[in-house]
């Protein structure tokens, strides 16, 4: 499955309705240790079809990354039912990230 890109426009939508566990990765075009993880955030995407996974750029949705309490990234965030049921903050290897999503 892939990537899709989060705003505030879709938020509810994708993620606050989806049935699947969410994971959203915030992040910035300008952020190193962004641009290693996002390799990893999008394997993930494709070998879970079962997790939706959305990008959050924090620059152009600081709604979001508030809302959230961002204040490092990469941060992400896993959402089951619409609660966040787990955060981790840095770059992550993928099985760090897969067992996240496992929890």
């Amino acid at each position: 499955m892939s990537v899709k890109v989060i705003t505030k426009d879709n938020f509810n939508a994708e993620v606050l309705n989806c049935e699947k566990t969410v994971l959203l990765d915030f992040w910035a075009s300008w952020c190193g240790p962004c641009r290693m993880l996002s390799p990893t955030v999008d394997q993930v995407a494709e070998e879970r079809p079962d997790v939706m996974v959305g990008k959050v750029n924090v620059d152009e949705q600081p709604e979001l990354a508030q809302a959230f309490g961002v204040m490092s990234i990469p941060t992400l965030v896993v959402l089951k039912g619409g609660k966040t049921v787990d955060t981790s903050v840095g770059v992550k290897p993928k099985a760090a990230v897969l067992a996240m999503l496992d929890k």
